[in-house]
């Protein structure tokens, strides 16, 4: 799927390294840079692809994920906002499956900005009836820089669902979580670790006490990935396990066993956005060698 979105025929270009393509239903902004590969789709500002010059694929993108109007895309950087979970529908909130308008595009020698935004209309009050405007902002070179604004008079929860493309979720750890954390597969208890997260089963859990970098080693790729958190209150590891991934349509039975997702989030401690001053998310990632 991943080289499949750089195949994509270009319906326009613009710049030398930033073109618009058509990835089925879905407009796409696909980056073909000399430092790096990367595609967002204008629904959801969704980013499906970040690869560096040198490196292998580092988000991972469900190879039987539909790309339709209206539906979530798995894999890649969802944005969950303005809730994050199954609180309401849609599950994980609207921003991901409405039309974001690129205000933004540049590039230089080192990166690739681009910026997108989504207002409140008619549709959105139909789900959450707030006056808002939320503004996504990529960085993508050697490390991928993304951050979410959020103006407006509200408080809600978010994340970034990171997808990170691993080469057997058996052989992966993930340092930095912490050691508290709240377990959504036993009914949301509280529960206690030590030492590194590793995935012999189902996980998914809201650390709540994590540090600002989470290391995922990625033995198999004989690489680290490093996902650094800014203005969170909590990171969120998640991968479905052989049995759930089976009861999900848009991943592959053995899809689960090649990503893992660290998600930079607020869920525990909601984001406040005030007139006076807007709320953020970000996070940054790296690629090194293990």
């Amino acid at each position: 799927m991943h080289n499949s979105v750089f195949a994509l025929p270009v319906k326009e270009q613009l710049s030398s390294s930033i073109s618009l393509r058509q990835l089925d239903e879905l407009p796409v902004i696909v980056i073909d840079h000399p430092r790096v590969k990367a595609a967002v789709t204008l629904q959801g500002a969704h980013l499906i692809a970040w690869q560096p010059a040198g490196e292998q694929p580092v988000l991972w993108l469900s190879e039987v994920s539909d790309f339709k109007d209206g539906v979530a895309i798995r894999g890649g950087v969802p944005i969950c906002w303005p809730w994050f979970g199954k609180v309401a529908s849609p599950n994980h909130g609207f921003a991901r499956i409405l039309p974001w308008r690129l205000d933004v595009h540049q590039e230089d020698e080192q990166n690739v900005t681009l910026s997108l935004s989504l207002h409140d209309s008619a549709v959105t009050e139909q789900y959450w009836p707030k006056p808002f405007t939320l503004t996504a902002k990529f960085v993508l070179g050697q490390t991928c820089r993304i951050e979410l604004e959020a103006k407006g008079d509200f408080q809600n929860t978010t994340a970034l669902h990171s997808y990170f493309n691993i080469k057997d979720i058996s052989d992966v750890s993930v340092a930095g979580l912490g050691d508290t954390y709240i377990d959504k597969v036993n009914g949301g208890v509280s529960a206690q670790q030590q030492g590194d997260v590793t995935f012999s089963g189902e996980v998914d859990r809201v650390y709540t006490h994590a540090q600002d970098v989470s290391l995922i080693n990625d033995r198999g790729h004989k690489r680290v990935i490093e996902v650094h958190h800014h203005n969170y209150s909590d990171v969120v590891a998640w991968n479905p396990g052989a049995e759930l991934a089976k009861k999900i349509s848009d991943i592959a039975d053995e899809g689960y066993k090649t990503y893992v997702c660290v998600e930079t989030a607020r869920v525990n401690k909601p984001l406040e956005a005030s007139q006076a001053a807007p709320a953020r998310l970000s996070t940054v990632i790296s690629v090194r060698k293990a």
